[in-house]
């Protein structure tokens, strides 16, 4: 897999910064951390950072417009976090360009699965842009058309709303891989998706409608009970 991802952890409280360093490096993560943005622009200028997470709440600087800073002038993904649990931090942070939001005080396993979540949506984004753009997704009997945002198989041709398209493509992203409703959310959002939270149930069983044999009982969008949904099919990229 190459390099390990390198993390840098931008907050000023030394005790956090060291928590999450030791917490991470014990996964497997390259970790830096540093407690304000001039220190973190030295890094980012020296050293190939994968991912960033960002206090908003730092003292003497505005956490906001270094979001907005960062994303204007680089695509490192952003996990912003914040002592305040309000909306509004989190709305504004992701309408500037943050991957993800956390209130403090978080459990860090759920900040580990968070950090890997960004990352393989990031990878899999790059990894398609890179090469060539696909042109469509095979999964189980059905090619998903990117074009047309039809699904095809050898018997039907299927039309999908905005919302079912966006939470297909979420699940075509990680196959056979468990995604909390909060992950889809996240993966949709990415994709400017106007679907909320209590609503991805109800698009989870329009979809099913259109890609199971027996939605009753489905085989390829899979419940796990206290967890979330996963793909249970294998995917081809059709370039």
């Amino acid at each position: 897999m190459g390099a390990a991802p390198h993390i840098l952890v931008v907050d000023e409280d030394a005790d956090v910064r060291q928590m999450i360093a030791d917490y991470l490096t014990d996964f497997d993560l390259r970790v830096s951390s540093v407690s304000d943005s001039r220190a973190m622009s030295e890094t980012l200028n020296n050293a190939v950072v994968d991912l960033i997470i960002l206090d908003l709440r730092l003292r003497r600087e505005d956490g906001m417009a270094l979001t907005r800073e960062l994303r204007a002038r680089s695509s490192i993904p952003i996990i912003l976090v914040s002592s305040r649990g309000d909306d509004v931090d989190r709305i504004m942070g992701l309408e500037f360009g943050a991957d993800d939001y956390l209130t403090k005080p978080f459990n860090l396993r759920e900040l580990l699965a968070r950090i890997r979540t960004v990352l393989r949506r990031t990878r899999a984004q790059f990894v398609h842009a890179d090469l060539s753009t696909p042109r469509a997704y095979r999964f189980s009997r059905w090619e998903l058309d990117l074009r047309t945002r039809r699904l095809n198989s050898a018997a039907d041709v299927v039309e999908l709303t905005h919302s079912e398209y966006d939470l297909l493509m979420a699940f075509l992203a990680s196959p056979q891989r468990v995604l909390s409703r909060e992950q889809l959310l996240d993966l949709m959002r990415g994709r400017d998706s106007g679907v909320f939270d209590r609503s991805v149930d109800v698009q989870i069983l329009r979809l099913r409608r259109k890609v199971e044999i027996d939605p009753s009982c489905p085989k390829l969008i899979r419940t796990e009970r206290g967890q979330g949904y996963s793909l249970a099919a294998k995917v081809e990229v059709v370039t």
